[in-house]
């Protein structure tokens, strides 16, 4: 018979004490040395990064559309969102570590 390892799943339901359980841990979700050494890298560098590198991206792309450069303002614009969800995923690796 095949046991059930998600807590979260219908079958599982009992009590469990979470602050003394070890993380569900499967063989699926074990992770590569390369994802190591990114999250190893990415912890190096400061949070502050990302959001100024976002800042500066909105003010030159701010700068280009005002002077009627609107194909490289956009293009600069786009590059906002990618520098914030770096700086998240930053930061997540530096509260949580490496699993």
């Amino acid at each position: 018979m095949e046991t059930d390892v998600n807590p979260a799943s219908r079958l599982s339901e009992r009590d469990y004490d979470y602050q003394d359980a070890p993380p569900v841990v499967r063989g699926e979700h074990a992770e590569a040395s390369f994802t190591r050494l990114i999250e190893q890298q990415a912890a190096k560098v400061p949070s502050h990064v990302f959001l100024v590198a976002s800042l500066t991206a909105m003010a030159v792309s701010f700068a280009c559309e005002v002077t009627g450069h609107s194909r490289p303002s956009r293009f600069i614009g786009q590059w906002v969102s990618p520098l914030l969800v770096m700086g998240v995923y930053n930061k997540l690796v530096k509260i949580f570590g490496q699993r």
